[in-house]
């Protein structure tokens, strides 16, 4: 494992961690799959509209930055499923594609969202979705399901993420899971990895108006809460104010002079520039470089 490369004055360059070494490689497998009221995209979307009958349920807007790893879903299935998962970008230095194995995983989950053994249930969703998976590498995921009477479930492992924001408030935020700095829980290929047992599980009641941010490490490491808070409540438009995150996130991963959140729990894990910099009043500052997925959702009722 390489430790990241920090850089005063410059944008972190970032390489997420994965936990062990490559035995065998095989051959990768691309899934694409589109179904009735389901969407799989490992590439930039705008708007999808995801509606049930009765309840309540997610309208819902998405945004890609610099997507190449990351992979995404959503499905009106009931209330509406969202879900995110990043690949482990550590994997490239053994020559294997890190997308190939998130791109997978979303794929299967899309298709199995109605699987009977599943019951709406977003663990297992991912225990299935994994077990499936054939492609080399790893990735964090984060998955959550809404039910049409307002419950919203979650499951994640790692460090992707999701805020809720109500009345210009956050009223709830994952925490991410980690080994180390930069070192994630991750489901994986290889059996050291995580699996749907480390999934942190919540559930969360949501009401009408609330708004719903997910997204990979590469929006929450570079954009504040305040600035998610900021920007859900200056748009109407979901999708305009999903790609308004991406946009900042992106913007923010590329300036060297902002104290991004990553630079900010860099310092406070010891990762900084050399003490006779310090003396000159410096410090380790910039964005990360990283992929970028937002989908922001927002509760309707029936």
């Amino acid at each position: 494992m390489e430790s990241p490369v920090f850089r005063l004055c410059s944008c972190i360059s970032y390489s997420k961690t994965f936990l062990h070494p490559i035995s065998t490689i095989n051959s990768p497998k691309l899934y694409s799959i589109q179904r009735r009221k389901k969407l799989f995209c490992s590439a930039p979307s705008d708007s999808v509209p995801v509606c049930s009958e009765g309840g309540v349920s997610l309208s819902i807007g998405t945004h890609v930055e610099k997507g190449g790893e990351d992979a995404f879903f959503i499905s009106s299935c009931k209330g509406g499923i969202i879900a995110v998962a990043d690949g482990v970008s550590g994997w490239a230095e053994r020559d294997v594609n890190p997308a190939l194995f998130s791109r997978e995983l979303m794929a299967h989950a899309s298709n199995l969202v109605e699987d009977e053994e599943v019951q709406y249930d977003p663990r297992t969703l991912i225990k299935k979705a994994h077990a499936a998976t054939s492609s080399v590498g790893s990735a964090t995921v984060i998955v959550a399901m809404l039910e049409r009477t307002g419950p919203l479930k979650i499951a994640n492992v790692g460090d992707c993420g999701l805020r809720v924001v109500r009345k210009g408030q956050i009223v709830f935020s994952t925490s991410p899971q980690e080994h180390y700095f930069d070192c994630p829980y991750q489901l994986s290929s290889e059996a050291v990895g995580q699996t749907y047992l480390d999934a942190t599980v919540t559930t969360v009641e949501l009401l009408e108006g609330d708004a719903v941010v997910m997204g990979s490490d590469g929006l929450f490491d570079n954009v504040f809460d305040s600035e998610i808070v900021c920007i859900v409540g200056s748009y109407n438009n979901i999708a305009d104010a999903a790609k308004a995150l991406a946009n900042l996130a992106y913007d923010h991963s590329q300036d060297s002079s902002f104290d991004s959140p990553y630079s900010q729990e860099a310092r406070t894990r010891g990762f900084d520039v050399p003490w006779w910099k310090k003396i000159m009043g410096m410090k380790l500052t910039g964005g990360k470089l990283d992929d970028i997925t937002v989908i922001v959702g927002q509760v309707k009722g029936s």
